[in-house]
């Protein structure tokens, strides 16, 4: 299951929710089998520059190679950049969690 962040100062009219979609459309049509992307934002009003970051985080797999990662990060800069309709700084990190990580779905 990916997991994508946005942190974002809040002076920018952002859509988060709908990025956040946008995300996790673009990973799983890179990659059917991801899952569902849990998706949250955090906007500020403690920053120095008008910014967006957007951190994605995966779980390794074989095929999520160099390529894979390469196509992925470049349809989610262009998408993302998109739908941010202010002038700031943006960020984007496309991350690989360990084999040693846990994600599922929890139901006590």
């Amino acid at each position: 299951m990916p997991h994508a962040e946005i942190k974002y100062s809040n002076d920018l009219d952002l859509d988060a929710p709908a990025i956040l979609a946008e995300i996790e459309t673009i990973i799983q049509r890179h990659d059917a089998g991801a899952g569902a992307c849990k998706g949250r934002a955090y906007p500020t009003g403690g920053y120095h520059h008008s910014h967006v970051t957007v951190s994605i985080s995966l779980l390794e797999k074989p095929h999520r190679d160099a390529e894979f990662s390469n196509a992925l990060l470049a349809e989610l800069e262009q998408r993302v950049s998109a739908m941010i309709l202010s002038p700031c700084a943006f960020s984007l990190g496309l991350q690989y969690s360990s084999p040693f990580y846990v994600t599922r779905q929890h139901t006590p």
